[in-house]
C-alpha cells in the first residue's frame, strides 16, 4: 500500500471578516515538491500572481493524479459561535477526510500550532513549517488563494468595505468602514467588539 505525506496549513486566522480556510495537500512520500513546483514557499512571502501561478500548477498536477488537494473552511458565523480554534479544527478534520487516505497510511505534517485528529498517529507539528517544509508551503498557498478567491466574491456583495483590498484584515481603512457602516453578515462580530 502506498505511503502518503500530507502537508496542512491554514489561512485567515486573524481577519475581521470572512472564513478561515484549511488546506491539505497529499503526495506519495518522497516526492520532490520543490522540483515539481519551483518557487514554492510560504504564501506570505509570495506575490498574489506567484501564488496563483503555483496554485494553478498544483491543480494541474492534481488532475494528473500526482497530488491530492482538499480545502475546507469555517464561516464567520461558526467562528463567532464556537471560536477560532474550533473553527480551524473543524475545517482541518474535513480537509483530511476529503483526501480519503487511511490515517495509518500517511505521515501528516502540520504548520505552527495545528494538530490532526488522534487517529493520525504519524503526525508532526512544525513551528514555521510553512517556511521549512515545501509540502506545508504548498498547503499554505492553496489555503491563501482559496480564501482570497472567496473574499473577492464577497467584496462584490459587500462593496462598501473594500474587502478586495485588505482581504478582511484589520487595516485602519477597514476598521473605519466597520465603524461607519457597522459589521456586515460576513464580519466576525467577536473580532470586531472593540471597534
Amino acid at each position: 500500500m502506498p505511503k502518503y505525506s500530507i502537508g496542512i496549513d491554514e489561512a485567515g486566522r486573524g481577519p475581521l471578516a470572512g472564513s478561515v480556510f484549511v488546506s491539505a495537500v497529499a503526495c506519495l512520500e518522497g516526492l520532490d515538491i520543490k522540483g515539481l513546483l519551483p518557487g514554492v514557499a510560504d504564501s506570505k512571502t509570495l506575490s498574489a500572481d506567484k501564488r496563483l501561478l503555483i496554485y494553478n500548477q498544483a491543480r494541474f498536477l492534481e488532475k494528473k493524479g500526482v497530488l491530492k488537494i482538499s480545502r475546507s473552511f469555517s464561516r464567520s458565523r461558526f467562528i463567532d459561535q464556537w471560536g477560532i480554534s474550533l473553527a480551524i479544527r473543524s475545517a482541518l478534520e474535513r480537509s483530511l477526510s476529503r483526501l480519503d487516505i487511511s490515517p495509518s497510511n500517511c505521515h501528516v505534517l502540520l504548520d505552527g500550532s495545528l494538530k490532526a485528529p488522534d487517529c493520525y498517529q504519524n503526525q508532526e507539528t512544525i513551528i514555521k513549517g510553512d517556511q521549512l517544509i515545501p509540502l506545508i508551503s504548498l498547503a499554505s498557498i492553496v489555503a491563501k488563494v482559496s480564501r482570497d478567491k472567496q473574499i473577492t466574491r464577497l467584496a462584490k456583495k459587500y462593496p462598501r468595505y473594500n474587502l478586495e483590498i485588505h482581504k478582511g484584515y484589520g487595516t485602519l481603512n477597514h476598521r473605519l468602514l466597520i465603524k461607519e457602516f457597522g459589521p456586515s453578515p460576513v464580519h466576525r462580530r467577536s473580532f470586531c467588539r472593540n471597534i
